[in-house]
């Protein structure tokens, strides 16, 4: 076996799932177990089949689904039934795994199993070798390996060796341990099981106490080469480690590590959000990798140094992780170089003093709003008597509707100088205004995304709206905030469109046609 490849097991439908709130049905798990290959994962751990029927069948339409790349896992305790019925899902896997697990430590062998040391050892060898016989890989826990003792630890690791287990987890169950106490156990037993070298060692580490990556990242130090981890960290209580934060430590800090993995990186932040949309747990903006915020500058000092060298404030490209969203945030700590380059990007070139007069108005009103967005610019823009290069300005919107009178959109857009009035029906009210922003603007972009949130608290709080547009092949993503939310939806949708417009013109000056000038 290659000692410089790490595998990633993968059980977001397994472990992942026993979050609170975060049960999956079949057909949710078949698209997740789908992306997840998409991913390049190693090992899928589909589920535990004998603890519901939905598990079982999950497990077994995963197997039958993924007949290439990951291999397919089921969960089994070391109980006879749990075993035969892992192997029945695993039936239609073209490579399948059965992971047993058992207690080693005092507190779970006396208070939960019940079981003696003698008791355990019969069992782990009983479990692994009938696991075996189905012809499948079988890998053994030791569950809560960090609270048990090092001697019998080795000589349960040697049991389920000599039964005929591959790949031996040592999991931190309860997320007790330590990263030094990590590497210590697991080169402890490399070094003194028989057998160490003829098997795979794996961690599984829980973030009770805020350590699992870092306790993951210790033991591939020490010599595990397989780690067990969870798209966002999801998992029991504080959750798992999470599978984008060690892949993109074990990428970013090769030269340390000396090790890689399988994993297509750019594919995280696809996967993240399908993760989050189906079990309905959000991200949190300052999430590592996948955050919303993981590649966003507001303050002022990091701003200028990202303009003049990415590298000064980012250890690794957001589309390394196929982010999108990152870059500059202009806000209230945004300095001049921020905003200067953001004009850049709309079009305007202004004067040192035009600058510093458009700068003053521009703080004023960040003390106010947590985000500046560039409709925001635009109309600072238009009070320092400079023309707006926006096509199209939202005027006035009113919306009717109900349960018995279809959703009724009114709208008054100055479309290039010139104020134009219309009303429209839609399927809701967000519908109603795309569909008679459409017609008055004569565009036909398809709505690729759309997203609402609160950015302030209370029953008036501001929403904010993001949408991303595309038509005829190019993309624009516009945002959009106010107390109600449909008027932000109708900015969000504009700016996109605004967007979309200036890049369609300056694809077409690219191409040699003459363009409307931007002033």
């Amino acid at each position: 076996m290659d000692s410089q490849i790490v595998r990633i097991f993968d059980t977001t439908l397994r472990d992942g799932e026993q979050s609170p709130g975060a049960s999956m049905q079949k057909e949710e798990k078949l698209l997740v177990a789908r992306q997840l290959a998409r991913l390049g994962v190693d090992v899928i751990e589909a589920g535990f089949p004998v603890a519901s029927p939905d598990d079982f069948s999950a497990v077994s339409a995963i197997s039958k689904d993924i007949q290439d790349g990951p291999i397919i896992c089921a969960l089994a305790r070391a109980v006879d039934r749990d075993i035969t019925v892992a192997a029945e899902a695993l039936s239609g896997a073209s490579r399948g795994r059965i992971h047993t697990f058992i207690a080693t430590s005092p507190l779970h062998m006396e208070k939960k199993l019940k079981m003696s040391e003698d008791q355990v050892l019969k069992s782990i060898f009983k479990s692994v070798s009938m696991a075996r016989g189905y012809g499948y890989e079988v890998e053994f826990s030791a569950e809560d390996a960090t609270r048990s003792e090092p001697d019998f630890l080795i000589r349960a690791v040697t049991c389920a060796i000599e039964a005929g287990a591959g790949i031996i987890n040592l999991p931190d169950t309860v997320g007790y341990a330590v990263p030094s106490q990590i590497s210590e156990m697991f080169r402890n037993l490399i070094s003194r099981v028989p057998g160490a070298g003829n098997v795979i060692f794996s961690c599984h580490c829980h973030d009770d106490l805020g350590l699992s990556v870092a306790n993951s990242l210790a033991a591939v130090e020490a010599g595990a080469r397989q780690v067990e981890c969870t798209i966002n960290g999801i998992g029991e209580r504080a959750g798992n480690a999470a599978l984008e934060e060690i892949v993109m430590a074990l990428k970013v800090r090769k030269p340390y590590f000396g090790v890689e993995t399988a994993i297509r990186t750019e594919e995280f932040t696809k996967t993240s959000r399908l993760v989050s949309t189906v079990t309905g747990m959000m991200v949190q903006p300052n999430k590592a990798i996948v955050g919303e915020n993981a590649f966003a500058h507001e303050s002022g000092i990091h701003q200028d140094g990202y303009l003049k060298d990415k590298k000064t404030y980012e250890i690794m490209g957001r589309e390394q992780v196929g982010a999108s969203a990152g870059g500059l945030i202009l806000g209230k700590h945004s300095g001049r170089h921020a905003l200067k380059d953001r004009l850049l990007t709309m079009g305007y070139s202004f004067g040192e003093e035009e600058l510093n007069d458009l700068y003053d108005r521009f703080k004023k009103l960040a003390d106010q709003k947590k985000e500046i967005f560039e409709e925001d610019i635009e109309t600072l823009i238009v009070a320092t008597g400079r023309k707006t290069s926006f096509r199209f300005i939202l005027k006035r919107l009113h919306l009717s509707g109900g349960t018995e009178i279809p959703p009724t959109a009114t709208i008054v857009l100055d479309v290039d100088g010139q104020e134009h009035r219309m009303a429209g029906l839609g399927d809701g009210p967000v519908d109603a205004i795309y569909r008679t922003l459409a017609k008055m603007t004569k565009t036909t972009p398809r709505l690729v995304s759309y997203v609402v949130k609160a950015i302030t608290g209370g029953t008036d709080a501001q929403g904010e709206v993001t949408v991303r547009l595309e038509e005829e092949g190019v993309l624009a993503v516009g945002r959009g905030s106010d107390t109600d939310i449909l008027v932000a939806s109708a900015k969000a949708y504009l700016s996109a469109l605004n967007r979309l417009d200036r890049k369609k013109s300056q694809e077409h000056k690219a191409d040699g046609e003459v363009s409307r000038p931007v002033l």
